[in-house]
């Protein structure tokens, strides 16, 4: 599914299948997640994408073929193809341990062609190995929905009181990941919606509302997941003294201003900046022990932009994934 340009609808088309390059592995795609960013790249908002393009960031996939150099995964090995494809290992941040910042970094389904596929090439060393617990459209969400929200909520610090704004594909998992930690869970929702917020309590939230309400009690923490500048203000003020507000998206609508009353205690507010290798590997050993088990709504390929309309709409429980492919490691029912 190919995006020709931003605005556009995502056309089916047929290609060659991809040779894998010096380091890079070919990969059959069995499923793939579809991603906020996905939507953001496709309507012009992250503005350099390489076009055309394939979309699509969380793929789960079968290695198939390997190119030229050392083979770090045996053939039918099933791994992850997460946001991050490719950093340069040499600046200053490879070098300390956050790649994640790389400049010359490249991204899947951004720079480089992602999983909205039957096959595609990565990067051996930027692929993930995958729980065998999980099957692949359970998995995809994972490597992006999960590893960017276990990041941000590794960003948030030991809250007792945590606050997620936005009940989306990462809000979901993170609430599973802090209730296991012992942490109470404060869900935002879209102002009215009770079905979301009834989702959210059937996954272990303590106190579900509106983006527009106050919680019951101040907040040590909160991660904001929603698009939305206006969040910020309103997320400051439901924190307590000492408390950040963490900035989970790639993209997000201005902020407002902001009184600098509702920094002033030593207050913080940080932002999510992609993923590390790190991150993923250790979200991935922590998943299983979780039992975490995304709620996911699957699409066939040819609909992956009616999937897109969807997540725009807020018509999603959970997360969205493209189910390309028969699964054959996937758990029995």
């Amino acid at each position: 599914m190919v995006l020709d340009a931003a605005g556009l609808p995502l056309r089916l088309e047929h290609r060659p299948r991809p040779v894998p390059g010096p380091g890079q592995v070919l990969l059959e795609v069995l499923a793939c997640g579809v991603c906020r960013t996905d939507l953001h790249i496709a309507l012009g908002e992250l503005t350099e994408p390489r076009l055309p393009l394939v979309l699509g960031h969380q793929a789960v996939a079968l290695v198939r073929r390997h190119g030229p150099g050392p083979a770090r995964f045996p053939i039918g090995t099933r791994v992850g193809v997460p946001w991050l494809g490719w950093a340069c290992g040499t600046c200053r941040y490879c070098r300390s341990g956050r790649e994640n910042l790389c400049p010359r970094a490249e991204f899947t389904g951004y720079h480089r062609d992602g999983g909205f596929a039957e096959w595609m090439v990565a990067d051996a060393a930027f692929c993930l190995r995958l729980p065998p617990e999980l099957g692949a459209i359970e998995a995809a969400p994972l490597l992006c929905a999960g590893l960017i929200g276990y990041r941000a909520l590794r960003l948030a610090g030991s809250a007792e009181r945590l606050g997620l704004y936005g009940f989306g594909a990462s809000a979901h998992l993170v609430c599973q990941v802090a209730r296991h930690q012992g942490q109470t869970v404060y869900a935002f929702t879209r102002p009215g919606d009770a079905a979301g917020q009834a989702f959210a309590h059937s996954l272990g939230a303590g106190w579900a509302g509106g983006s527009d309400e106050r919680p019951p009690e101040l907040l040590d923490a909160a991660i904001i997941f929603a698009p939305a500048g206006e969040l910020v203000p309103r997320a400051l003020s439901a924190v307590a003294p000492g408390g950040t507000v963490v900035l989970a998206g790639i993209h997000m609508t201005d902020l407002p201003p902001l009184p600098y009353r509702l920094l002033w205690q030593e207050r913080s507010l940080r932002s999510v900046a992609n993923l590390t290798r790190a991150d993923g590997e250790a979200f991935l050993q922590l998943a299983p022990r979780v039992r975490l088990r995304p709620t996911t709504r699957a699409f066939p390929l040819e609909a992956a932009g009616e999937a897109l309309e969807q997540i725009a709409d807020g018509r999603l429980t959970g997360a969205a994934v493209l189910a390309i492919a028969p699964d054959p490691g996937a758990p029995p029912d």
